[in-house]
């Protein structure tokens, strides 16, 4: 089939093209920066994800069965329209046409499940509201236009490749010798997604056709607390981790912050209020079986100790929090 992968080159659209490739697909990819090598085989195409205009004319004449889009701009968000221009400039005879949501949709809570509402249009955090809003423009494109959507909503991701600095960042520290700050009590749950376990379900929504017009949560099935991830990643490693508790109230004094890249103390974006789902339906309608946890986690610590690249690390912000406990 010809197939369509908005966003193959980092991470999960990396793996994804990879797997496309493996199963005899003739895959094209969109991305925005020239010159950025591209497996043998897929074509590339050059365009900026959010510009509708730049979109059509990469896109014109041709004709795809499949399209994963799996691209958000951090940087400038991308909104509910930039999503429903690029899904009608492609609309014509496709099969299928899968966006990558996420957990952040339903904006908070725990234990959701897929009929749950999402996030409100006025929600304050601009990602949480552009998904949420992306979800609402194309289930409203499958109605009104038969557009035929697949959503699907995972948590934090993990696995060989992940460009965000998380499990690294414990990874760097165990290997260091160093404590683990952990915020709170550490119980702050926690739910994640093997990358693997992600680009399975996004090949199997693309050829199930009890999937158009639904939505997957898709995730381990079981959270974690905070203190379970770290023990976790510290048995991944072979390690035993020091954990020492700061109340969040002294890393917000101190300017800790959740994204980074300075004053980092817990991952990129990992200490936020948490959001769970059940994956019940993903099981029922599409096959699903997480992989093993721990597993997947060796996995990822074998890709981390032959690949990941270390940067020198300052720990002097760490080091003045664990002083003043």
């Amino acid at each position: 089939m010809r197939v369509l992968v908005i966003g193959g080159t980092l991470f999960i659209g990396r793996r994804l093209v990879e797997r496309l490739l493996e199963q005899g697909h003739a895959v094209t990819v969109l991305h925005r920066r020239h010159g950025r090598a591209l497996p043998a085989g897929v074509e590339g195409l050059v365009a900026d994800r959010n510009d509708a205009g730049a979109v059509r004319r990469a896109l014109a004449g041709r004709q795809f069965d499949i399209v994963f889009d799996n691209v958000y701009d951090w940087e400038r968000g991308t909104t509910a329209e930039q999503v429903q221009a690029t899904a009608l400039a492609c609309a014509e005879g496709l099969r299928r046409y899968i966006f990558m949501s996420s957990v952040a949709a339903y904006g908070e809570g725990l234990d959701h499940t897929e009929e749950d509402p999402l996030a409100p249009e006025d929600h304050p955090i601009a990602y949480v509201r552009h998904k949420a809003s992306s979800e609402r423009a194309l289930f409203r494109l499958h109605r009104e236009r038969g557009l035929p959507v697949v959503t699907l909503r995972p948590p934090f991701v993990y696995g060989p490749g992940n460009p965000f600095y998380r499990e690294a960042f414990f990874w760097d520290r165990i290997e260091d010798g160093r404590p683990i700050i952990v915020p709170g009590d550490g119980a702050r749950l926690m739910q994640f997604v093997y990358v693997e376990d992600l680009v399975w379900c996004c090949l199997r929504a693309a050829e199930e056709p009890a999937a158009v017009g639904q939505a997957f949560n898709v995730a381990h099935e079981r959270p974690i607390t905070q203190t379970e991830l770290v023990l976790a990643l510290a048995r991944a490693a072979g390690k035993t981790p020091r954990l020492v508790s700061v109340s969040r109230e002294r890393i917000e004094a101190a300017g800790g912050s959740v994204m980074g890249p300075e004053k980092l103390y817990f991952g990129v974006y990992f200490d936020v209020p948490p959001i769970t789902l059940r994956i019940d339906k993903a099981k029922r309608l599409l096959g699903f079986r997480p992989s093993d946890f721990d597993s997947a986690l060796r996995r990822t610590y074998d890709w981390y100790k032959s690949h990941h690249r270390r940067q020198p690390q300052d720990y002097r912000f760490e080091d003045a929090l664990l002083g003043s406990v």
